[in-house]
């Protein structure tokens, strides 16, 4: 939901690059697209204002600082005031020493409440090892209670519920069901309405007296924007807000309400509902959110999703089979089946470094199921040698999937270009003059010395090996986007950045520039 703020915020870096220092001058015109950028994200104006004074003083009070080029330094100053914007880092719910830990849950209709509901009891079950039970307190929306039970259902959390009596009379006796059942956490799903009005807010408030709950919830709808601010202050005044889970962060919203919520109600951000799925409940942390808006990816929340949802003996064999120039069609079905596992494409792609700048990229999921469709429409053979694809075979493929023949091209040429990257990738990342069993100790998470390097190398490569398959020339019937220039999946730095790029080429590019031209001139001087 980022990418027209991180286009904007990335577009004004820009305008110091090639700047030696960092000065007055510079600076304002910079913030000044800083500050049109927040505006156009829906960021109230006066904390815009405000943000943008504060990322002043700290960029010039910084001073110079050797070996840090200014635009280095300017984003530096906007990602550490991004983060205290929207902190604290270690925002989380409380839990109650003696009995339940009660949560009550409240919001707007429409904001997906009763799905957030569910999806917080499922986590509480399986990260926090807890005993969740929930209550549906709404019965003013038709099928309000219907919907909690078939979700608490599928997630085997039990759902209580007492016909005919008012919301509060449910919370009530719903708490003294989970003391008799020994469940140790309540989360009460109450009623919700289309606006803020004063019946919502009496009845919420009531609830909060007989209930007495330890985390008092918001739950916001990312796409309202300052709307969701707006509504997130009201319910704050009433019911003194301990947290905030902003929901549909999946859609299309500017992304003005996660930066401005915390610093407008001082009820800092718990979760981010980033999918429709019951898993997509994500917690919040302020610095890895503040490294996607600048484009800086989130690498270790990809690797920790991928952790979850991935083998790692399988991600590390599919990692050094692509880095090794070995890896088959096969590989890559499997590859593309366990990175689904992880979340919708975009989600992924958006977590990756120098892939925050998707803007308008069509990366719908039927285009991976057409993707899907066409690796399964080959034999077993043909995945493990596609040098065997004939024409004939490609007409027979594109028939079996229902698509052009166009499209089984396509993909083979993009494949055969993803070979010829990840090989190029690991001579490069992994150093030259390795052999092969160097590399292999590479990839096992060894260095040359034998000291550990990142274990998670497999699964990253993994991810930035899917990303090469979005690469190369032209959309294609597939539905594949281009990556952005000089897109390195494997580095944790923003792309672009002064120090690994110029004008698109590498560091090793350069050096070899650089000894053609010295060897260039030394020709000449003998002649």
């Amino acid at each position: 939901m980022f990418e027209t703020l991180t286009q904007k915020l990335t577009g004004s870096f820009s305008f110091f690059k090639g700047k030696r220092e960092l000065t007055e001058d510079n600076i304002g015109e910079g913030l000044t697209q800083v500050r049109r950028a927040l505006l156009e994200a829906d960021v109230h104006f006066q904390l815009a204002r405000d943000f943008t004074e504060r990322v002043k003083a700290r960029a010039l009070g910084e001073g110079r600082l050797k070996g840090v080029e200014a635009s280095d330094q300017f984003v530096h100053a906007v990602h550490t005031e991004l983060v205290e914007l929207m902190g604290p880092e270690d925002a989380r719910l409380t839990f109650a020493k003696n009995g339940p830990t009660v949560i009550l849950m409240a919001g707007l209709q429409g904001a997906g409440k009763t799905t957030t509901t569910a999806k917080l009891a499922k986590r509480l079950q399986e990260k926090e090892a807890r005993r969740p039970l929930l209550v549906a307190a709404d019965v003013k929306r038709p099928a309000a209670v219907q919907q909690l039970q078939i979700l608490g259902e599928r997630i085997g959390v039990p759902v209580f519920h007492q016909e005919g009596a008012t919301p509060p009379e449910v919370c009530r006796a719903g708490l003294e069901h989970a003391l008799r059942t020994g469940r140790d956490v309540v989360i009460l799903d109450t009623a919700g309405r289309l606006h803020v009005d004063e019946e919502l807010m009496d009845e919420v408030a009531q609830i909060a007296a007989v209930t007495q709950p330890h985390n008092q919830v918001l739950v916001v709808d990312a796409m309202t924007g300052q709307d969701a601010v707006q509504s997130a202050k009201a319910f704050h005044e009433r019911l003194a807000l301990t947290g905030v889970i902003l929901t549909k962060m999946d859609g299309d919203a500017r992304g003005g309400a996660a930066v401005s919520l915390k610093e407008i109600t001082g009820a800092p951000i718990l979760f981010l509902g980033s999918g429709e799925k019951i898993d997509d409940l994500d917690a919040f942390q302020a610095e890895r959110m503040a490294g996607r808006i600048l484009g800086m990816g989130d690498v270790v929340g990809l690797v920790e999703t991928a952790a979850e949802k991935i083998d790692e003996e399988e991600a590390q064999a599919g990692f050094e089979k692509m880095v090794m120039g070995t890896f088959t069609l096969e590989d890559m079905l499997g590859m593309i089946k366990m990175v689904r596992k992880m979340g919708p494409m975009k989600k992924v792609l958006g977590m990756m470094p120098g892939m925050g700048q998707l803007g308008d990229m069509d990366l719908d999921e039927r285009h991976m199921n057409r993707l899907t469709a066409l690796f399964t429409s080959m034999t077993p053979m043909e995945r493990i040698r596609p040098e065997i694809i004939d024409v004939s075979r490609r007409r027979r493929i594109a028939r079996g999937a229902g698509q052009e023949l166009s499209a089984v091209n396509e993909l083979l040429k993009r494949f055969k270009d993803m070979k010829k990257m990840m090989k190029q990738l690991g001579k490069m990342g992994l150093g030259s003059g390795l052999g092969a069993k160097g590399k292999r100790e590479a990839l096992a998470g060894l260095s040359p010395s034998g000291e550990m390097l990142d274990p998670k190398a497999g699964k990253r490569g993994m991810l930035g090996g899917l990303g090469g398959l979005f690469g190369g020339g032209g959309g294609g019937a597939a539905g594949m986007p281009e990556l952005p220039p000089g897109f390195d999946p494997t580095s944790p730095r923003p792309m672009g950045s002064s120090s690994t790029r110029k004008g698109g080429k590498s560091a090793t590019d350069r050096k070899k520039e650089k000894a053609k031209a010295k060897a260039r001139r030394k020709n000449r001087k003998r002649k």
